[in-house]
């Protein structure tokens, strides 16, 4: 869509955020990339999108390339820059990159229980691309692509579907309707990512948003650290700080191999300019659903000063059936980390109710008994303690 010309960026002067440079990467063979490696506008316009793409990155199995076909042909777009395509093992399957980048022939498959729009985003809109599921918050879908089409997408029915980036006179609607209710006072924004939309679009965007009084943050809900550390620039970090003080940023880390030199400089760009970052894990089957690949994710992100958020027990999104865990599993392996893990690198786990419902956090039955004022609880060492309440 087209939009109004934003206006012009004017950076300050606060002095660049300098890491120690990594290693340039190299190509399959040795042979070193492209020189504009680091542009992310390069990334996304050489995003693989055709089979032919795909299986000069990996040699595929005949599962990935029935699934790709499908993709291409109409399914859930396939998109995946050079740079998540590097992370892949390109002989490995069961690579949890790629397992979460390259489509599969079960997407295909539906099972009792999958759902087109499982959170009900569709029933809860209250403007165009505006969904209201909780009374104080809103999520904003302000574009529908991304430079990534995770396979397990909450959003598959609608993401890549041709639309782009939303001008703020589409959004007008929307923002009308936040004005008009003075009890919203947080904003997702989400899409598709928004961090793939030009800065100019970002800084409208936000600045129309805090021009909303009532509406005390944002939220804005994106990959780009993970599928695409390029874009986590100087420059957009100040515009976005700039533009709304009371910015978070909500991203989306898997797996420990997604914490490259890239990634950790991207996160490191955000918290250097003042915006916090929390993160929110999705339970993949045999991506990270085990207790040492998750304690190494999580502290691997304390690390990068990045709040492990949420576990999240993916939604039951039509033709995921392949790629979810049973619900006690995602509870056996919180009660593995309790007390392995500090508070602080110690995410909740939460399940996103079917039909928009609303979270509802899960863990280990840490009460045993209950009885005149004294409750036996479990400790994370399996130990039981009587705890005596006030007379």
């Amino acid at each position: 869509m087209s939009s109004a010309a934003a206006p012009p960026f004017t950076p300050t002067a606060a002095p660049p955020f300098t890491p120690t440079a990594a290693p340039r990467p190299r190509s399959r063979g040795g042979q070193r990339r492209d020189p504009r490696w680091s542009d992310w506008r390069w990334q996304a316009q050489h995003a693989i999108t055709t089979l032919e793409q795909l299986e000069q990155a990996v040699a595929l199995t005949p599962t990935e390339r029935e699934g790709a076909r499908r993709a291409i042909a109409g399914g859930l777009a396939m998109s995946i820059t050079p740079y998540y395509a590097s992370l892949c093992d390109p002989d490995d399957p069961r690579c949890p990159i790629r397992m979460q980048c390259v489509p599969r022939a079960e997407e295909a498959i539906e099972v009792p229980g999958d759902l087109r729009d499982p959170l009900g985003e569709e029933a809860h809109e209250v403007a165009p691309s505006l969904v209201q599921r909780y009374p104080d918050r809103v999520l904003l879908l302000a574009t529908d692509r991304c430079a990534v089409y995770c396979r397990f997408c909450t959003r598959s029915r609608m993401v890549g579907d041709g639309g782009g980036a939303q001008s703020l006179r589409a959004l007008a609607p929307a923002f009308d309707w936040i004005e008009a209710h003075a009890e919203v006072h947080d904003v997702i924004v989400s899409g598709g990512d928004p961090m793939v939309m030009s800065t100019g679009r970002i800084v409208a965007l936000l600045e129309r948003l805090a021009a909303i009084p009532h509406v005390d943050y944002v939220r804005l809900a994106t990959r780009a650290p993970v599928t695409l550390p390029q874009r986590v620039t100087n420059e957009v970090c100040d515009a976005i700080h700039r533009a709304h003080p009371a910015a978070w940023v909500m991203t989306h880390f898997n797996h420990p191999k997604e914490l490259t030199p890239e990634s950790l400089i991207a996160c490191a760009r955000l918290a250097d300019h003042g915006l916090p970052v929390m993160n929110q894990t999705v339970l993949l089957r045999g991506i990270n659903d085990d207790a040492d690949t998750l304690t190494s994710l999580f502290r691997g992100l304390v690390r990068a000063r990045v709040r492990p958020y949420y576990l999240l027990q993916m939604d039951p999104v039509r033709g995921t059936s392949h790629l979810r865990t049973p619900l006690r599993r995602g509870i056996e392996l919180m009660e593995r980390l309790q007390g392995r893990l500090s508070g602080i690198a110690l995410p909740k786990l939460i399940v996103d109710t079917p039909g928009g419902r609303g979270k509802v956090p899960l863990g280990p039955d840490t009460i045993v008994s209950e009885r005149a004022g004294v409750t036996t609880l479990r400790t994370f060492r399996g130990e039981l303690v009587d705890y005596v309440d006030p007379p």
